[in-house]
C-alpha cells in the first residue's frame, strides 16, 4: 500500500504525512527495507566469494540479524575486504538503530512520563497575598516580569503541560491542573490570594470566574477576546473585565505622534504600571530591519510588541522574527521607562 501512494498522483505528499502521523510505522518500514537489503547483498557477496553454501536465506537472515545486533558470533563470515567492509556498515548502521529505537521508544518516554508525574501540583508553600494567573501568553509575560521586579507573588495555573513545562524550566512559579477544577485553584492557594486572572478563551473564562466566585473574599479580573461577553463575564462574577484587543483598536487610527513630546502619550494603563501605545516608524529610525526579538531584548528597551500594523494590516499575532519596515506601526506593552526607551528609537 505505501510504494501504492508513492506511485499515485499525489501520492507521495500523502505518503510524507503517513510516515509523519506513524513514527513506529515509519521506523518499521524503513528496518524491514534496510534488513531486506542486508540479505540480498549477503547472499550476492557469499556467491562471489565462492561460499555458495551460505548463499541461502536463512543463514542471510541469521547473519544479519546477529551482525546487526552486534553480536557477532563468528561461524559465517566473509573473506573479502569488500565483504568485511560491508560487516562494519552492518554493524555500525545496526548501533545506530537500535540507539535511537531505546532513545526514541523507550528512554524519551519514560522521561516524558516522569516529568509529567512531577509537574507543579500545588502552589509554593507559604504563598499568600499572590496573584493566581489562569493561562499564559505575551501579556502575562510582561505583566509577570513587572509583579517580579515589585516583589509581589504570583503562580501560573494553566493545563497545557507543554507550557508548564517550560515555565517549569524558566523557573516561573506555576501549577499544572485545569483552572477551572475548584481542586486546581484550592491547590493554587486561593483561599490566601488576593486577585485571580482569567486569561484564558472567554467561554473557558467564565467557567473560572464560577468556580473562583466561590471564595468571596477573592477580586477576579476576566480578560476578554470579544468584547460583546463582557457582561456575561459579568453575570458569572467578575469584578473587573478587560478587552485587550479593544484597547489596540484604539490605536489603529493614529498615525502619527507629536515628535518633540519625550514623554510617552496616549499610553492606556491595562494593569498597574503597565501600558500598551501605539508607535509608528518614522524614516531612518534605528529599529527599521531589526527583528521584534531584538528591539525587545532587555539591553534595548524591554518593552513587548504585542501587535504590528504593516503593509495595510494589523497583527496581534507578530512573530519574533518579523522585520520592522518604514511602514510599520508597533503597538508595544510595558513600563512608561520602557515605552519611552522605544520611543526614542522609532525616530
Amino acid at each position: 500500500m505505501l510504494s501504492y501512494l508513492s506511485r499515485k498522483p499525489g501520492g507521495r505528499a500523502k505518503f510524507r504525512r503517513i510516515m509523519h502521523r506513524r513514527p513506529h510505522a515509519a521506523y518499521r518500514f524503513a528496518t524491514l527495507l534496510m534488513v531486506l537489503i542486508y540479505i540480498l547483498l549477503f547472499e550476492y557477496l557469499m556467491i562471489w566469494e565462492n561460499q555458495p553454501e551460505n548463499a541461502n536465506a536463512i543463514t542471510a537472515i541469521y547473519w544479519a540479524t546477529s551482525t546487526i545486533a552486534t553480536v557477532g558470533y563468528g561461524d559465517v563470515v566473509f573473506h573479502s575486504q569488500i565483504g568485511r567492509l560491508f560487516s562494519v556498515i552492518v554493524q555500525v548502521v545496526g548501533i545506530i538503530m537500535i540507539s535511537g529505537f531505546l532513545l526514541s521508544y523507550i528512554v524519551m518516554p519514560w522521561m516524558d512520563r516522569t516529568i509529567k508525574f512531577r509537574m507543579p501540583r500545588k502552589a509554593p508553600s507559604g504563598m499568600k497575598e499572590h496573584i493566581i494567573i489562569c493561562g499564559y501568553n505575551q501579556l502575562v509575560e510582561t505583566l509577570i516580569d513587572e509583579l517580579a521586579e515589585q516583589e509581589i507573588m504570583f503562580v501560573i495555573v494553566d493545563d497545557d503541560v507543554e507550557l508548564v513545562r517550560e515555565l517549569v524550566y524558566k523557573d516561573i512559579p506555576c501549577i499544572s491542573g485545569n483552572p477551572s477544577d475548584k481542586q486546581t485553584l484550592i491547590n493554587a492557594s486561593v483561599d490566601k490570594a488576593r486577585l485571580l486572572i482569567a486569561n484564558k478563551s472567554d467561554e473557558r473564562n467564565a467557567n473560572i470566574v464560577l468556580t473562583a466566585r466561590e471564595f468571596a473574599h477573592l477580586s477576579i479580573i476576566a480578560i476578554v477576546e470579544d468584547r460583546s461577553n463582557s457582561k456575561y463575564l459579568k453575570y458569572a462574577g467578575a469584578d473587573t473585565v478587560v478587552s485587550p484587543k479593544s484597547m489596540f483598536g484604539q490605536f489603529i487610527g493614529r498615525k502619527a505622534m507629536d515628535r518633540l513630546v519625550s514623554r510617552v502619550t496616549g499610553a492606556t494603563e491595562i494593569f498597574e504600571g503597565v501600558h500598551i501605545t501605539e508607535f509608528p516608524i518614522y524614516l531612518k529610525s534605528p529599529l527599521i530591519g531589526k527583528t521584534l526579538r531584538e528591539v525587545s531584548s532587555q539591553h534595548v528597551t524591554g518593552a513587548r510588541i504585542v501587535g504590528i500594523w504593516k503593509s495595510g494590516s494589523l497583527s496581534f499575532d507578530p512573530k519574533e522574527d518579523d522585520v520592522i519596515r518604514g511602514n510599520s506601526v508597533l503597538l508595544a506593552v510595558g513600563t512608561p521607562e520602557q515605552l519611552s526607551k522605544l520611543k526614542k528609537l522609532t525616530h
